[in-house]
């Protein structure tokens, strides 16, 4: 750093010093001045609270305390001239506590704050801290929830990092999506004069949105494959007592299936080409023939013959039917369908219910029709 000497037209080497040198304290000094100026960091915060130990059965303190424009709490640590090597766990450890804050909390960590510091500016104007807050983010207090689910922030701030810190920083950010930061803040001393330097240091400049953005698709990604692997396990367990039920009941066709963790099961109709399937999905439940004999020009001349017979088809089963032609597909389909939530084990002797009563006027309707159906595909072939 150089300091400018428009008088001479020279610049003067400024020299790096360090808090210790300068006698600089972490809580007197350092945090006061943050406190005092929280926008160092590039961005409006509003400081809520100082030295906060409003933790239940500890009595840790974090140091500064803000809230920043788009509601979220962000936990400042300050280490001087290094960062130890347990930062990041302090900081987690606070973040984790005011990850139970909600709105009324923050409200009142604040107005204890402004009571205890005596701001006069404050005071004068007789205002609160609903009405600071309420400026600050300009919206309503009652229309405001402050502090969501996953959204706190960590800024660590010191003059000098262990590599441990920086790489588990790293780490949570790319890694998890926390919105974490470091700023290094190194002093400077020439003559009687001393000055301060603020650098962010992590994450690297213009790659915190793509590295938060890309941890949160990995995170989505590993909640989607837990999403898969529950829901397979849920059809299993679906189509055993579906296959229980099905041996008292007068639909034998199933006999001979076992339970699988697919989103269906299918059993022969005794044509070939043309089974019978129970659908279970998260919020629907089926029953369908589909039709795939060979190829797409037999599927079709097989699905308009049925669909020709609709009207008698679907006068025995009671009910309207889907017709899917499914044009550019190698197979055609017919079905019945409910809306249900069907994960839910509560409703599985209702849906199993539906599903074999379905099942039994589904294929009672189409057998009758299947022989001629079916002979179409063989003089065709032949």
């Amino acid at each position: 750093m150089y300091k400018i000497n428009m008088e001479s037209n020279k610049i003067q080497q400024v020299e790096k010093t360090t808090f210790t040198e300068i006698k600089v304290q972490e809580r007197k000094h350092l945090q006061e001045w943050i406190a005092d100026n929280p926008n160092i960091f590039g961005e409006e915060l509003l400081i809520i609270q100082k030295e906060f130990a409003g933790f239940d059965d500890t009595n840790e303190r974090l140091d500064l305390l803000a809230l920043d424009k788009n509601k979220n709490l962000v936990i400042i640590e300050n280490k001087l001239d290094d960062s130890g090597k347990d930062a990041v766990w302090q900081a987690l450890k606070y973040a984790g506590y005011c990850s139970n804050l909600d709105t009324k909390d923050i409200v009142k960590v604040f107005q204890n704050y402004l009571d205890k510091n005596c701001i006069n500016e404050v005071k004068n104007q007789n205002r609160s801290a609903e009405q600071i807050i309420s400026k600050f983010l300009d919206e309503e207090i009652s229309e405001i929830q402050l502090n969501g689910v996953g959204t706190q922030r960590i800024i660590l701030v010191a003059a000098n990092y262990r590599k441990e810190v920086t790489n588990t920083m790293l780490w949570l950010l790319s890694q998890y999506g926390l919105d974490c930061q470091c700023f290094r803040v190194t002093p400077y001393i020439h003559e009687k004069d001393k000055f301060l330097t603020v650098d962010k240091i992590l994450p690297p400049a213009d790659s915190q949105e793509f590295m938060i953005g890309l941890a949160k698709k990995g995170i989505e990604e590993k909640i989607s494959e837990t999403e898969k692997t529950h829901a397979q396990v849920i059809r299993k367990e679906y189509w055993q007592y579906l296959l229980k039920k099905l041996k008292n009941s007068n639909l034998n066709i199933f006999d001979n299936v076992s339970a699988t963790n697919e989103q269906w099961i299918s059993a022969g109709s005794g044509f070939s080409g043309m089974p019978y399937s129970f659908i279970f999905g998260k919020k629907e439940i089926r029953v369908e023939m589909t039709i795939l004999p060979s190829d797409e020009k037999k599927n079709v001349k097989v699905f308009n013959y049925l669909r020709n017979k609709n009207a008698e088809i679907e006068n025995k089963f009671g009910c309207p039917l889907e017709w899917l032609e499914l044009i550019g597909k190698k197979s055609c389909r017919i079905q019945y369908s409910c809306n249900t939530d069907a994960y839910d084990k509560n409703n599985w002797e209702n849906i199993s219910k539906w599903h074999i009563d379905h099942m039994i006027k589904f294929k009672e309707s189409l057998t009758p029709h299947l022989r001629s159906a079916y002979n179409l595909i063989k003089v065709n072939s032949n």
